[in-house]
């Protein structure tokens, strides 16, 4: 099976309005940079984004809600990008905020093929509405679902022909989780290499897992807050 695109246009060509999509990255960091532009571009609608958060304003996932590209965000918090936050409170953006460790559990369980999972994230607070809670051995724990996501788009720093997946330090995150969870995967990498380039020892992501795979181009990885200190 050819799983290697020629570029971010062919690998998001049959997302079409309405789709799931799980966004892999934290903050700035390892996100699908050139798909994500690809997206903007090919201007698709009523998108779901699953992602940790939506970065800042002018860049990544804050482009897509720029152009009104998403009917619903489920991530953790809101972070930096101001307009997401305007879209929250003014009602035109719907949004489902949970706990960090929980929206990683539901896409490994999606990637497991768990239905669902009981986790003592949000119970007892109005994370807990509408969910079934039980108890085991005196604590209350919540039924949180697997995702359904139609797409996943990650992020790595090396790859092979075969889907094969290497991430650098933090920009790991939430990609290797994400790319089990994802009906269709869609791998964007810093580098293309053939197969039995890679050392077998450290690959996070086994091909089996990823359907599409392309070398991006022209990286910004943008840093979302630099604080420095005057040189004296």
């Amino acid at each position: 099976m050819n799983k290697v695109v020629a570029n971010a246009e062919e690998a998001v060509k049959d997302i079409m309005d309405g789709a799931v999509l799980m966004l892999g990255g934290f903050g700035l960091c390892g996100i699908p940079e050139n798909s994500i532009a690809a997206l903007v571009r090919k201007g698709v609608k009523n998108l779901t984004c699953i992602s940790n958060n939506a970065g800042v304003d002018d860049f990544g996932i804050g482009l897509m809600l720029k152009q009104k590209q998403v009917k619903k965000m489920i991530s953790s918090y809101v972070g930096e990008n101001a307009e997401f936050e305007r879209q929250l409170l003014s009602g035109e953006l719907e949004v489902e905020l949970i706990p960090q460790g929980t929206l990683a559990t539901r896409c490994l369980a999606a990637g497991y093929g768990m239905p669902a999972v009981f986790t003592p994230a949000g119970a007892g607070t109005e994370v807990a509405a509408g969910k079934e809670t039980r108890n085991f051995n005196g604590k209350d724990y919540l039924l949180e679902s697997a995702f359904e996501a139609d797409f996943a788009i990650v992020k790595a720093w090396k790859g092979d022909t075969l889907g094969n997946l290497i991430y650098r330090e933090t920009a790991r995150n939430f990609n290797p989780l994400m790319a089990m969870a994802g009906k269709t995967t869609i791998a964007e990498v810093e580098k293309l290499v053939e197969p039995g380039e890679l050392d077998p020892n450290i690959i996070h992501t086994p091909g089996i897992y990823v359907h599409r795979i392309f070398e991006g181009i022209n990286y910004e990885k943008r840093i979302e807050q630099r604080t420095v200190r005057k040189y004296k």
